[in-house]
């Protein structure tokens, strides 16, 4: 196992404000590389804090469609490099063969021009269908899931600087929360502990800090959760992809005001007039 990092550091920054200027202190996040390694082969590398490893190990595979369960993955062994993070994770027998033939295509063949079509596929993949999903919220539970994940970011309020993504099942609240210099990273982490928990994705929502992004849609899909509530807008490709997915799409939830963009039916919250 890696040893503990810190999550923080602290600073001293020039603060100049309408009263003056001044030297302070100040915590900022601490990030660093994360190599996730397959078969001893590095993967990807991604920028991150340095916490919660397993679970991002295991969300990450699980989001990204490496492995579809937990039980395909045979060990994870997490080791500090000094520079960062090298994660190696084993998976079993099909899961193995299933990996190296992705990453067969992926790689294609060394100048032929066309090795980018692959690639563009890939982060265009398809996205698993939630719309069977029967979990319905109100106003309320919207309003409510943000409230209580801003209650569960220490390492934002000890900041100010990194993202939170959330599990909100009805009249639980928040059951699982994680943190991450990443909203991706975040989310994927979220996913890990989820599934090393056995709590199924599609017995509540997800609830973000940040934008939505096409790959967070993606990934809240691979949750298994039909609802995804974020405190930021969604981009265009986001929306279109929440909408053939079957996926709510709620965002800037600010206080008691909301939008939702795709397949409203599953938030009870009345008509009023157009507001534009």
């Amino acid at each position: 196992m890696a040893a503990r990092r810190k999550a923080t550091t602290q600073i001293s920054r020039l603060a100049r404000r309408a009263s003056g200027t001044a030297a302070a202190n100040r915590m900022v996040p601490e990030e660093t590389p994360v190599a996730f390694s397959y078969a001893g082969t590095t993967h990807a590398v991604m920028m991150a804090s340095p916490a919660d490893f397993e679970d991002f190990a295991l969300g990450f595979s699980l989001t990204e469609g490496i492995v579809s369960s937990p039980d395909e993955i045979d060990a994870i062994e997490v080791e500090d490099l000094g520079a960062g993070i090298d994660i190696q994770i084993r998976l079993k027998d099909q899961a193995n063969t299933r990996f190296e033939a992705r990453r067969r295509r992926l790689a294609g063949p060394v100048g032929c021009g066309l090795c980018g079509i692959e690639s563009i596929e890939e982060a265009m993949r398809s996205v698993d269908a939630v719309g069977s999903s029967k979990l319905t919220l109100d106003a309320e539970d919207v309003t409510r899931s943000v409230r209580l994940l801003s209650k569960l970011q220490p390492l934002h309020t000890e900041t100010g600087a990194v993202h939170a993504a959330g599990f909100y099942v009805p009249g639980k609240g928040i059951v699982m929360a994680r943190e991450d210099v990443g909203r991706h990273n975040a989310l994927d982490k979220l996913a890990g502990a989820l599934a090393k928990a056995g709590i199924d994705g599609a017995s509540g929502a997800v609830v973000v800090t940040s934008r939505v992004s096409v790959e967070m849609v993606q990934k809240t899909a691979a949750i298994g959760a039909a609802i995804i509530m974020a405190v930021s807008a969604p981009t265009a490709l986001a929306i279109r992809t929440a909408e053939a997915a079957g996926m709510t799409l709620v965002a800037l939830v600010r206080g008691d005001d909301f939008d939702i963009f795709t397949h409203p039916d599953r938030v009870a919250c009345g008509v009023a007039k157009h507001v534009a």
